[in-house]
């Protein structure tokens, strides 16, 4: 891959006070909330560009989009924006705690030349076509990158995370907490000498897209549109594969709006490939809730394709144990071994009727992040009949992702879940 360092417009904190409360998470897992809140956190929160608020009065000349020009461009005027006076590259660290367990993931950002996914660049998640259709209209208004693509990169050596940990004995360029504890510090990388060295190691990788297969898409669209050389650009955040922080979280499945849904039925019909321990809750829900995810994550160590099942009554522990079940599926073994593969083919499609077009659709999915308090609320939608049942799901390994990249396959969407997210606002590249 060819990288380069680059002259990023970064918060201004002489302007803003608290740069930190300009930045945000990425803009699809911002609820309607959250906006209002980082709305209210700084005038400049970069949500107002990402995930701009509509207006009943919205036309083609006055809109989210071009509202978002208008922050843009203002906020440089007033030096809330200032751009960098030499071509860096912008170590990131993110510190965390999880399960008890304290971790620390480190990589990198800069630009990197577009290339056509097989050419340097694996995907590994099916994409879909309106949320490339909202980024493009953004990219189109701003003509500028935001946001970052998650990308992993392959390098035991280790030389740009030995880079990194030298830049953070420095003085952070930014410092700041989220709501889900997670601290965020950018450095800069601007010595020539450690450009270059991230540069040549960098030049003998491929890339594999982790979480922002839209936005590579969008900036390939956006520079075929325009042919402008500088959007043959896209600013990355480059994370080592061999780094200790890299953690990935499962994403269930909330199914909802099924006509005659019923979970006897589907419990007999599942018996012909998946073994099935049912933990009934007559004295503690959360001991029946904490008894099936032991079973499943037993069942993550050995490698088994396995499940947990919630119905508002029952919790129920399933594992496949038919391998023929995934035989004759037109796809390589990669990507027969996933779990998302096993749920969305012999349960969701095969019994359920959901097929990739509702998938796509979300008409009857919800895809629920492993994380704070949303596994709780998904418990109490079903409890409430809102929704009929809940598929709990391990996470994808690392190397399985890599596996399936590698047989240049895509995994069903919101199959992996990479935590913490990055955030958008951290770096900002005018086109």
């Amino acid at each position: 891959m060819e990288i380069k360092g680059f002259k990023a417009y970064r918060f201004n904190s002489d302007i803003v006070c608290d740069s930190g409360k300009c930045i945000a998470p990425p803009y699809d897992v911002i609820n309607p909330a959250q906006q209002e809140k980082l709305y209210k956190q700084n005038e400049h929160n970069i949500v107002r560009v990402i995930l701009g608020k509509k207006e009943d009065t919205d036309n083609e000349g006055n809109n989210q989009y071009t509202r978002a020009a208008d922050y843009l461009n203002n906020w440089i005027k007033e030096n809330a924006l200032k751009q960098d006076d030499r071509p860096t590259i912008y170590a990131y660290v993110q510190e965390f705690d999880l399960a008890g367990k304290k971790y620390e993931r480190s990589g990198f950002i800069a630009l990197s030349k577009l290339a056509q996914f097989g050419s340097g660049v694996q995907p590994h998640e099916k994409t879909l076509d309106g949320p490339k259709a909202d980024r493009l209209k953004l990219t189109m208004a701003t003509k500028a990158q935001f946001e970052l693509v998650f990308m992993l990169y392959d390098d035991s050596q280790t030389i740009a995370d030995k880079i990194i940990k030298r830049a953070a004995q420095n003085k952070s360029l930014i410092k700041f907490t989220d709501d889900d504890g997670v601290t965020h510090q950018l450095f800069a990388v601007d010595s020539p000498d450690e450009i270059a060295q991230i540069q040549t190691m960098m030049a003998q990788k491929e890339g594999l897209i982790a979480d922002g297969h839209h936005r590579y898409e969008t900036a390939l669209n956006y520079y075929n549109l325009t042919k402008n050389p500088n959007a043959q650009w896209l600013m990355i955040a480059f994370v080592n594969m061999h780094n200790e922080g890299l953690v990935v979280l499962p994403t269930h499945r909330l199914v909802g709006n099924l006509s005659n849904y019923n979970t006897d039925d589907l419990i007999n019909k599942l018996k012909k490939d998946f073994k099935i321990t049912q933990f009934e809750y007559k004295e503690s829900k959360d001991k029946a809730l904490h008894l099936m995810q032991k079973r499943m994550s037993r069942s993550f160590e050995k490698g088994e394709n396995a499940f947990g099942i919630y119905d508002g009554k029952d919790f129920y522990y399933i594992m496949l144990k038919n391998k023929n079940a995934v035989s004759a599926l037109p796809m390589s073994d990669a990507s027969k071994s996933l779990d998302v593969v096993v749920l969305h083919k012999l349960i969701l499609e095969g019994i359920l009727g959901i097929g990739d077009q509702a998938l796509a659709g979300e008409a009857n999915i919800e895809y629920i992040k492993d994380i704070g308090e949303a596994l709780d609320e998904a418990i109490g939608k079903v409890d409430s009949g809102e929704k009929q049942v809940l598929f709990f799901m391990n996470p994808t390994k690392v190397e399985q992702v890599r596996a399936v990249a590698a047989a240049n396959e895509k995994m069903p969407q919101k199959s992996t879940f990479f935590y913490p997210k990055i955030f958008s606002g951290l770096t900002i590249n005018k086109l």
